[in-house]
């Protein structure tokens, strides 16, 4: 039995269409095949990525059904073999495991904020065929390998303070050529990315009132390699500093958590705790280091100081020095609430005690004086 019997592009293409209906687990299972670790076959009309190998041996069968398909052990030659049929019946083979170039990075770039602003400004988009479409126009990329890009660029614009693609959770390890052309593409479309942060900051009301299931552990973030000094960007795209002073969302996601802590205090069955929360902000302003007083069910204090976004869980936030100074103070009684996700479906996760311990604190201004004489 050889390969080169396969005559057939039609048995190809019966291969192609069952590693598709199986997925690409079950049909290397099926046919006994590894992943294919050089060369991959792209289908044209839409750039989908097969393993070469399992592919001809798949094919084999479909060619000659009294026979059955290849085996891995019944290839006589390597990858370079199967890349010689495969060319000869008019399909092509694409090496794999290079870098990306500057036009597959650009075009990449430019897909994901497209993606981003339809986010924004809540317009229905599918992801899938997105990455499909990119897919085609890449030379040889597979849909893991271009959805792992999309969570570098959300990496690069995390670093960057920017808000990114839900569901695409950053990712380090990404090319200096990937940072490099989302911050010149950052700088270039300056103006459309306002109009990204300015859609999102504008949704100041919760997406709901529903509170079973919002509570989340704390997320934990992959560790990000030490990041070089940026150029500072437009304060109009600092996301977290306009989360800080969008009095609007604060204020709202202050009055969720009111709801949140009256709705677990009657769950937990102490109705008349949850007539004693105080939303001190409200009512005294800001100042105290915290925003509302609630109380655990043994009737110890919980001091709360809210923090809400649009953004995901992930989203950086600006705590002041007074809070942080009360958080080290007031220890386990203090309780900082990260509400996210805030107009589509907020979310929460709490983090305890002081901040510390359980947050990077990054210094971003000073306050400045005239220096004496002398000094």
């Amino acid at each position: 039995m050889s390969i080169h019997e396969i005559r057939d592009e039609g048995a190809v293409r019966a291969a192609m269409a069952e590693y598709d209906r199986v997925g690409r687990t079950y049909f290397l299972e099926k046919y006994g095949f590894g992943k294919s670790r050089e060369y991959m076959l792209r289908d044209n009309a839409t750039g989908r990525l097969y393993d070469s190998k399992a592919i001809v041996g798949a094919a084999y069968g479909y060619a000659f059904p009294d026979r059955g398909p290849l085996t891995a052990s019944d290839f006589s030659g390597g990858e370079a073999t199967v890349e010689s049929l495969l060319a000869s019946l008019g399909f092509e083979v694409v090496r794999v495991g290079r870098d990306w170039s500057r036009e597959e990075v650009e075009a990449t770039v430019a897909d994901y904020f497209e993606m981003l602003r339809l986010e924004a400004t809540n317009q229905p988009y599918n992801k899938s065929e997105h990455n499909e479409a990119l897919r085609q126009r890449l030379s040889a990329r597979s849909k893991g390998s271009v959805e792992m890009k999309h969570q570098n660029i959300s990496a690069v614009l995390d670093q960057l303070g920017l808000p990114y693609i839900r569901g695409y959770k950053p990712r380090s390890n990404f090319q200096d050529l990937l940072r490099e052309v989302v911050i010149e593409h950052v700088r270039r479309s300056h103006q459309e990315l306002r109009v990204v942060v300015d859609a999102i900051e504008d949704r100041t009301t919760p997406g709901n009132r529903t509170y079973r299931g919002v509570l989340i552990e704390p997320p934990r973030p992959e560790v990000l390699p030490k990041r070089r000094r940026l150029d500072r960007l437009p304060r109009r795209l600092d996301y977290a500093a306009r989360d800080e002073h969008n009095r609007a969302l604060g204020r709202n996601g202050e009055a969720w958590v009111v709801g949140y802590e009256g709705s677990r205090l009657e769950d937990e069955s102490r109705p008349d705790l949850a007539a004693r929360i105080d939303w001190v902000s409200d009512r005294c302003g800001d100042g105290t280091g915290y925003d509302i007083l609630s109380f655990e069910s043994d009737e110890m204090a919980r001091f709360i100081e809210v923090k809400t976004t649009n953004g995901s869980q992930l989203t950086p936030f600006i705590v002041s020095r007074n809070e942080v100074e009360f958080s080290e103070e007031a220890e386990v009684a203090f309780c900082l609430y990260r509400v996210f996700n805030f107009a589509q479906a907020p979310g929460l996760f709490i983090l305890r005690g002081s901040l510390t311990a359980s947050v990077h604190l990054e210094a971003l201004d000073y306050r400045a004086r005239l220096r004496a004489l002398g000094q």
